[in-house]
């Protein structure tokens, strides 16, 4: 059973999100050989605020 983690910054519509899921299931299943109700996605959205890059906050950037 893969599972699958996506972290990313908030603000993707739903429909985005959908369409990530999809894509990222069909990947996992033409690659790993798993059938798509094996497939688990886990999407952990942050602010901002709790990403930063090179020292710097991503809200700042």
């Amino acid at each position: 059973m893969p599972i699958v983690q996506i972290h990313m910054i908030e603000g993707r519509t739903l429909d985005q999100k959908r369409e990530l899921v999809r894509s990222v299931t069909d990947a996992v299943v033409s690659s790993v050989g798993v059938p798509p109700e094996r497939v688990h996605i886990v999407i952990d959205e942050m602010k901002r605020e709790n990403f930063a890059e090179a020292g710097i906050l991503n809200s700042e950037a």
